[in-house]
């Protein structure tokens, strides 16, 4: 538990801060673009590599049962899960879904973390569901207030058919490998 929680603490602060514009610059400034991008990312990947083994250990401890789930939950998570999927595959390609959803991959946090949040009745994953469900509104809310240039939809709609075949191809791989032999929890069949 501890060490989730502090992999979301370090995972927080990481993210809050490039919220904060102007200390985002000085950094910048200081270090240089290339040399910030790197400490960012060996800081990002550090806070979710503690915050899934964190995960996994509270997981394996049994955290306390908060709430039993109706089993159709189940259902409706998966479901979200697709479109959660969809929505981040619009995130890597210029597309209708992009231009219409404006911050996919924050779409698709918001998303995942409420599938999360309606199919589980467990500490640790509602915990997790929740810090990183504010987190995604927080940001989503600072990336407004900063009047960051919206997506354009392009002409075609090719990019729409890699957005959602990229989104079907992430589910299978969650679905099918992740979050049965990582996760431990198969979610289907």
């Amino acid at each position: 538990m501890i060490l989730m929680l502090a992999g979301l603490v370090l995972f927080l602060v990481t993210h809050v801060f490039t919220t904060r514009r102007e200390a985002r610059a000085a950094a910048v400034a200081q270090l240089g673009m290339i040399p910030y991008r790197a400490v960012y990312s060996i800081v990002s990947i550090a806070a979710v590599l503690m915050i899934a083994y964190g995960y996994g250990d509270w997981r394996a401890a049994g955290p306390a049962q908060l709430w039993n789930p109706p089993v159709a939950m189940r259902h409706i998570a998966l479901t979200l899960m697709l479109l959660a999927s969809i929505a981040l595959g619009g995130y890597l390609v210029p597309s209708h879904i992009r231009a219409w959803l404006k911050h996919p991959m924050l779409v698709a946090v918001k998303i995942w973390a409420l599938a999360h949040l309606i199919a589980n009745g467990d500490a640790a994953t509602m915990t997790l569901a929740v810090v990183i469900l504010g987190w995604a509104v927080f940001d989503r809310i600072s990336v407004k207030r900063r009047g960051s240039p919206l997506p354009v939809a392009p002409k075609g709609w090719v990019g729409d058919i890699v957005a959602v075949l990229a989104g079907l191809v992430l589910y299978a791989v969650l679905a099918f490998w992740f979050h049965p032999y990582i996760v431990g929890v198969p979610v289907m069949g």
